[in-house]
């Protein structure tokens, strides 16, 4: 007997979610005219609102208030091979909020888990703990044809309205037993009016406070400081040009590098985040950034006999204050939850200025 020349659909039920497989090429807008019961949501569709979540990542959510303490949520986003993530935050923060997660791994297993997210840390991105209350039987994680649709029902009689929307990275899922999370591709923080339907990106609060400290801290400990380093170890046949060039490099260092530490200590009062690590490297590289000062005051004369020690002191403590303010510059865009970008872009400029600090070494030298 021959089959219909119907889609083909294969269901398979694995840890509450149920996986739709489909031939159909699907595509998603609130202007399509998708059939949900097609990708076997397995509660009623018929009156769900609809509003392009996340551009960018063309992330669609529909959802509607199914009964006074019951609302539904269909979110749609274009991948299968990652992770996709919707959390509801009191203040568009990631941490402290709680995430519905779901995945399809290798083998077309579909899994849906509600994860505590109380740091920004694998080992404090909780698995099956949250402050939401998901109805039993209603979750949903389905793949159609290069597509996820990640379905659920919370019992609130009203959801908060500051959602967290995350895409991980390309075939890299939680795995058994752990379900380990693994630091998202990309995530934005928006604010949605349920009554309007209409959503608006929030960022992350103070957004511009955390650009800001993270740029002046980048800008002068960690590239500033290096370069008028270098400046002092390569060009002294410049003599004395090198050494107000010197000078004057650091000292704008130091002055961004201040403004920089005050922003951080305004941005901690602000969201009371608990960074005191981060902190305290932080007001470490600052002292030694003073020491370094000092010491230029006291800089005793090139004849002195004890000018030997002095280099030897000054060098030393410029080589440690490189050390630990890249260190924590890293550590300071994980603590900030700006993923791969910005990690990759100051990486490149060090990976620029060791080349660079090679090169003139070679020339060194080659002129001894």
């Amino acid at each position: 007997m021959k089959l219909p020349s119907l889609i083909i659909i294969s269901m398979i039920i694995i840890n509450g979610g149920l996986l739709v497989d489909s031939q159909q090429t699907t595509t998603d807008s609130c202007s399509s005219n998708l059939n949900l019961k097609d990708v076997g949501i397995l509660f009623d569709t018929t009156s769900l609102n609809c509003l392009s979540a996340w551009d960018s990542q063309n992330f669609i959510l529909r959802y509607s208030q199914a009964s006074a303490d019951v609302w539904s949520f269909v979110l749609s986003a274009p991948t299968t091979t990652a992770y996709i993530a919707m959390g509801f935050s009191s203040n568009g923060q990631m941490v402290g909020s709680s995430a519905v997660v779901g995945w399809i791994s290798s083998g077309s297993a579909a899994s849906m888990k509600q994860y505590s997210l109380e740091g920004q840390s694998p080992g404090q991105v909780k698995p099956d703990q949250g402050t939401l209350s998901i109805l039993s039987n209603t979750s949903t994680i389905t793949s159609q044809n290069n597509r996820t649709f990640m379905a659920f029902q919370l019992n609130t009689a009203q959801p908060q309205s500051r959602l967290i929307y995350a895409v991980g990275t390309q075939d890299s899922v939680p795995q058994a037993p752990g379900f380990t999370l693994a630091e998202h591709q990309d995530k934005v923080s928006t604010s949605v009016n349920y009554v309007s339907g209409q959503s608006k990106s929030g960022g992350t609060p103070h957004s511009r406070l955390r650009k800001s400290h993270g740029l002046l801290n980048i800008i002068s400990w960690g590239i500033l400081v290096i370069i008028g380093a270098m400046v002092a170890r390569y060009f002294r046949e410049w003599d004395p040009l090198w050494f107000y060039v010197h000078t004057a490099i650091q000292s704008s260092a130091f002055v961004l590098g201040l403004i920089g530490i005050i922003t951080g200590l305004v941005l901690e009062d602000r969201i009371g985040a608990n960074v005191s690590t981060h902190k305290g490297l932080g007001i470490f590289i600052f002292v030694l950034g003073c020491l370094q000062v000092m010491a230029v005051l006291a800089r005793p004369d090139i004849s002195s006999k004890v000018r030997k020690y002095w280099n030897w002191y000054h060098h030393n403590v410029g080589r440690i204050l490189f050390i630990f303010a890249v260190a924590n510059i890293f550590y300071g865009i994980q603590l900030g939850g700006e993923g791969t970008g910005w990690k990759a872009g100051y990486g490149v400029v060090l990976a620029l200025l060791v080349i660079s600090g090679i090169a003139l070494e070679i020339r060194v030298f080659m002129r001894k």
